[in-house]
């Protein structure tokens, strides 16, 4: 989950992998550092921490030269410190590195054996050791790449530069995503296409088991046994400036602000809105033939899917099951041939998510997936992708991106619901009039600010925070738990509003605000009984509800946020807002790092 950046060309290296480094900090953000090749030598500049460190390092001591590499880390082997920091080498080489090298053990061992000394506690450092070991043998840059490569197991994505090859860096890639950028005399890497996008939208997304050779001239594409394979130039619709944050606070906060605009958009590529029918792509299977579902994602991507669950079930009778992707594969469960594996991430590259799309893969086992990245490597994977149109989330704590799978699984829900005829022409409608309302709902919760901060002055004050929900609004509950534990630092767990008797209420006093979400459905009266239980025990129940339940709470809840009253079945969705919202500012208060907390990073690429 850390970010690769590289160029060559004429141009001095430093600032441009410096802001390639910039655009990925959300990748990892534990150290970071960029290695160049000045008057045919290597040199390096670390640091520990956020970029902010290195780039005073930088003014410091300068780094020149036009052929440069450079890493931000989240740190897996190894403390996060400028010893341990990428990029590693010797002066014969440097190396970055993204991944996990499970055998490394083997490997240090069998290199101290032969001389080599290592200077750090990572993994990453035995594959620059490696390819140093092979040059000193004599073998050429690529060569010795190679034969390191074909020694190398785990899942990584590697950038290497040479000691007197001015204009030459290799790159490979292993269940880790690499991107190769084409420049006029100048050619870029980079983790993905969000670090290359100011410098290019000619892009290569390279394929597991592939290296490449890069000069300024192009790149040369072959597997790790040497064979030269072609490999597809793209163009990706990427701006250069999509990162800003168009003068909010902080990165979050803008992405909480464009809910209603990734709603919309969402819906535009999948909603005709003249006939009020969902029109998704051509699947290559029949949605009415699918005997069974199995669901599975991380992190919000898993609650995405808990609500779709509900949603499949309830309106297009498809039977569901739901893992962690973590767990998924190690369950092994039995699945006919022909079911169907929903699998969801933002990133496309979700390492857990990755490996149980191929653990699916080998049932016989339709895949769709739900992603972001267009052309990540579960989209490459997959027999069919629906696309979220959130953009680039910058902030670690996903937001937009969780309101805009939950659009596309409606979506694929009434979808599902009308080819297993389990929903008539008139209920669509109805459906897809709810969607199509939601954008202009989502808008409004803004309006609610005030009331957001009021319950986040008494949430930044406990220790211990209860969120509840029933149905549908317990996956938001637990949506709600993660954000505040994510950025706050403050212990939260969310329950099945029905299951705080069977235990939970024992924790109940003052100093635990009870957060709970409760439109008014179906289900609002019981959750209302349990809010009445959890008030006769001193609860204090901050409640986001709308404003038909709020007529009816507003008697026991010490404070709330009063939604608009929307359909049962886009409830969800909305009600998601405001619980990221109060997480939001419950940071600020707390004076937390909201974009990038501690130990976490955007796209986790390691199991």
């Amino acid at each position: 989950m850390c970010g690769i950046c590289g160029v060559v060309g004429l141009r001095h290296a430093t600032p441009i992998v410096f802001e390639g480094l910039r655009r990925l900090e959300y990748r990892g953000y534990d150290s970071a550092g960029i290695a160049t090749l000045v008057d045919g030598r290597v040199e390096r500049r670390r640091a520990a921490g956020k970029l902010d460190n290195l780039g005073r390092l930088l003014e410091e001591s300068p780094l020149g030269g036009t052929t440069g590499i450079g890493h931000t880390r989240w740190a897996t082997h190894g403390a996060p410190t400028a010893c341990n920091a990428h990029p590693h080498g010797t002066e014969r080489v440097a190396i970055v590195h993204n991944g996990i090298i499970e055998n490394f053990e083997a490997l240090r061992r069998e290199l101290e054996a032969v001389g080599q000394v290592f200077q750090t506690e990572t993994d990453s450092e035995t594959i620059a050791l490696m390819v140093d070991y092979y040059l000193t043998q004599g073998l050429a840059p690529k060569d010795a790449a190679l034969k390191t490569l074909n020694r190398l197991e785990g899942a990584y994505a590697v950038a290497m530069i040479f000691a007197g090859h001015e204009g030459l860096m290799i790159g490979a890639c292993h269940s880790a995503p690499l991107a190769v950028g084409y420049g006029d005399g100048e050619m870029f890497l980079g983790s993905d296409s969000l670090a290359l996008a100011p410098l290019t939208r000619r892009i290569t997304y390279m394929e597991d088991g592939d290296c490449v050779v890069i000069t300024p001239a192009g790149a040369d594409f072959m597997r790790f046994d040497g064979t030269p394979v072609t490999r597809k130039e793209q163009t990706t619709a990427l701006a250069a400036g999509s990162i800003g944050k168009d003068g909010y606070r902080h990165y979050m906060e803008k992405e909480l602000h464009e809910h209603p605009l990734v709603i919309g958009q969402t819906l535009q590529r999948m909603v005709d809105p003249a006939s009020r029918r969902v029109m998704l792509p051509e699947m290559p299977f029949d949605l009415a033939s699918v005997p069974r579902a199995v669901i599975t994602a991380c992190g919000s991507a898993f609650y995405a899917g808990m609500i779709g669950r509900y949603w499949l079930e309830d309106i297009a009778r498809l039977p569901v099951d739901i893992d962690v992707a973590s767990e998924m594969r190690y369950r092994n469960p039995p699945l006919t041939a022909g079911s169907l594996g929903l699998l969801i991430s933002q990133s496309g590259e979700t390492a857990d998510t990755l490996a149980a799309l191929r653990s699916l893969r080998e049932k016989a086992v339709h895949i769709l997936s739900v992603l972001n990245v267009e052309h990540s490597t579960m989209a490459r994977e997959s027999d069919v992708v629906l696309g979220t149109v959130a953009g680039p989330e910058i902030s670690v704590a996903s937001t937009k991106a969780f309101t805009a799978q939950l659009t596309v699984l409606a979506c694929l829900t009434i979808a599902t619901a009308r080819a297993r005829g389990t929903l008539d022409a008139l209920g669509e409608e109805e459906l897809v009039s709810a969607l199509l309302d939601l954008p202009s709902r989502a808008a409004e919760v803004f309006t609610q600010g005030a009331a957001v901060r009021r319950m986040a002055q008494i949430v930044a004050e406990a220790r211990d925070v209860l969120y509840l929900g029933r149905g549908s609004m317990f996956p938001v509950a637990m949506e709600g738990a993660l954000k505040l534990k994510e950025i706050t630092y403050i212990h939260a767990e969310a329950y099945a509003a029905g299951e705080m008797k069977h235990g939970p209420i024992s924790l109940i006093d003052r100093t635990v605000p009870i957060v709970a979400s409760a439109p008014y459905t179906p289900l609002f009266d019981k959750t209302l009984s349990n809010l009445q239980e959890a008030k006769a025990r001193g609860g204090r129940l901050l409640v986001f509800t709308d404003t038909k339940g709020a007529e009816r709470v507003s008697a026991i809840a010490e404070d709330m946020v009063v939604l608009p009253h929307v359909h049962d079945f886009v409830a969800p969705i909305l009600q998601t807002i405001p619980v990221q919202m109060l997480a939001y500012e419950v940071a600020v208060l707390k004076g937390t790092d909201v974009d990038q907390p501690r130990n976490l990073a955007k796209s986790v690429t390691v199991e």
